[in-house]
């Protein structure tokens, strides 16, 4: 028994390690795709000089970043300064081990609450980078995008339960199951239109790029990063991309786990959150706010009160 047990770890571990490193290749050719998508959207072509369609563009843009002279400020946090890139990295991948595979390094009964409890702490990311690099642009920035974020994780953890009352388990598996016949989408779509803009919030992608307005803060709360802490940075923005994605489409657009249909439903939500940016303008700051505290948030509530409701009215009577 423990020879078998043993065995399920060095597997989960190998394959766990295998699909870290395919997560970490993908993010530079997201790049690659939103750069061609972005081109094309502007009626030009986009990289296509490095090989075929510029597949090594991905490849030459990131040892260029990485041979960049790497440099402090006078007055860094220097220890602080350092290590939030790292942990922002480290968190982004946690998030997906929690995510359910055939073979998952650690297997929980509750992964999604602590996936919501992974998904909170990457506000304190955000905030020690924008204080530690002692920089009033990046401050500002990073005022902005603790203030979304936070706004807008209410929104996402009070959808995320009204789905949990629904299959009434904190397991992420029993999402699959229950969206076997039908998806969530076809009785929940204005939640799910809700949910997917306070994805888009969340992710601080466009029209809700507050923090990295260019024409007034720079780049936001990343500012004084440069060579490789902007790189960890830049790659776990990217992976969130991601990960939201794939959060998104197991929550309304299920199939099975692991099928070919599903993972092409999480390449087209990516491809959207692209076409997104290159279309949509930047939405202003009062609005932003106004449209999760006054027009999300009662509706989101109502919900919530229905569905707890409705299961104890099944449960009183049957």
């Amino acid at each position: 028994m423990l020879d078998l047990i043993n065995i399920y770890m060095i597997n989960s571990l190998i394959i766990n390690l295998i699909m870290i490193l395919f997560i970490l290749l993908s993010l530079a050719f997201l790049t690659l795709l939103e750069r061609k998508i972005l081109g094309y959207i502007q009626i030009r072509k986009g990289p296509n000089k490095n090989m075929f369609l510029g597949l090594l563009q991905p490849i030459s843009d990131a040892m260029k970043l990485l041979s960049k002279e790497f440099f402090f400020m006078k007055n860094l946090n220097l220890m602080f300064y350092l290590i939030s890139p790292i942990l922002s990295m480290f968190l982004m991948l946690m998030m997906w081990l929690s995510l359910p595979f055939y073979y998952n390094l650690y297997y929980m009964n509750m992964n999604l609450l602590m996936f919501l409890c992974l998904l909170s702490m990457g506000v304190y990311m955000m905030m020690i980078n924008g204080w530690s690099s002692n920089s009033m642009y990046s401050m500002l920035g990073c005022i902005r995008s603790v203030a979304q974020t936070i706004s807008y994780e209410v929104s996402l953890i009070l959808i995320i339960i009204s789905n949990l009352l629904l299959i009434e388990n904190f397991m992420m598996i029993k999402l699959f199951s229950f969206q076997y016949y039908l998806n969530f989408f076809v009785y929940l779509y204005p939640i799910m239109i809700m949910f997917f803009i306070s994805l888009i919030a969340e992710l601080n992608r466009t029209p809700f790029d507050l923090s990295e307005g260019e024409s007034e803060l720079v780049s936001g709360f990343n500012t004084e990063y440069m060579s490789s802490m902007f790189t960890l940075i830049f790659m776990s923005e990217y992976g969130m991309i991601m990960l939201m994605s794939y959060l998104f489409i197991m929550f309304y657009f299920s199939s099975m786990l692991n099928s070919y249909i599903f993972y092409l439903k999480i390449m087209l939500m990516m491809i959207i959150i692209i076409l997104i940016r290159g279309t949509l303008p930047r939405i202003r700051y009062d609005l932003l706010m106004m449209l999760i505290w006054k027009k999300f948030l009662s509706p989101i509530l109502n919900l919530l009160m229905y569905i707890y409701l409705m299961k104890l009215l099944t449960i009183y009577y049957y």
